[in-house]
């Protein structure tokens, strides 16, 4: 089922589990940001991403099914190369700003090298700050 609703999707089809794995640390309290270079949006996409600040969304994995409600804190640019302390603590780094970009890194260089847009230290990030509202009894299909 489509819904037009903003919904906050972690992985994306074929990760390997990844944004599973994300979606039970947002359950944990370990995660409470994501992000993706600015490269990657469409202008539709990040209009949307953009506006999200302060809404109450669905967290889905990459097979549309919902696992809990967040409330979107706040939604900000950084760099990859300097990137904001909030992002590299809600990500759970604390304050290893060397091992979030080593995993960045790991998820992303040869996807956006393969599009033309090198991960640098000054590629944008687009981050989502966000709280748990509401756990899903159990995954749903949407």
């Amino acid at each position: 089922m489509q819904t037009d609703e903003y919904q906050l999707e972690l992985g994306w089809q074929g990760d390997g589990g990844l944004g599973v794995r994300l979606i039970q640390q947002v359950l944990e309290g370990s995660k409470t940001v994501t992000c993706g270079p600015k490269s990657e949006f469409t202008e539709q996409e990040l209009a949307a991403t953009m506006a999200s600040k302060g809404k109450i969304v669905s967290v889905v994995d990459p097979d549309g099914r919902a696992w809990c409600r967040v409330r979107m804190i706040d939604v900000f640019e950084t760099t990859f190369g300097h990137p904001d302390p909030r992002l590299v603590r809600g990500e759970g780094d604390g304050d290893d700003v060397e091992k979030f970009k080593l995993d960045h890194l790991g998820v992303w260089a040869d996807g956006l090298a393969a599009a033309g847009h090198p991960l640098t230290d000054e590629a944008v990030l687009i981050v989502e700050e966000f709280e748990l509202v509401k756990e899903a009894e159990k995954p749903q299909p949407q």
